[in-house]
């Protein structure tokens, strides 16, 4: 199962490629956020990741409230912090 899962952009780690540093659950990890750098995005924001990707962005309480919803969930959240855990996208800017 995939899902989409909040995180928090800790910093914009290249502007070009359009690649900031989020972290979730406690996993720091490259996601593109081409497909929202339109809304304007800067360190501190919430937003909703998928395969990478950061698909948009979210407020606070709705991303503690999501987490808390997935966190309830088990397998499927831990699951899904495994395969970020693996991701390739920014490995070098941990």
């Amino acid at each position: 199962m995939c899902l989409g899962i909040p995180g928090q952009i800790i910093e914009i780690v290249d502007e070009t490629f359009q690649i900031a540093k989020v972290e979730v659950g406690g996993v720091r990890r490259g996601v593109s956020i081409a497909l929202i750098a339109a809304d304007g995005v800067a360190p501190g924001d919430w937003v909703l990741i998928h395969v990478g990707f950061a698909m948009s962005k979210i407020n606070e309480q709705e991303a503690q409230e999501t987490l808390k919803m997935l966190k309830e969930m088990g397998a499927a959240y831990t699951d899904e912090i495994a395969l970020l855990q693996k991701s390739q996208i920014g490995k070098g800017n941990q």
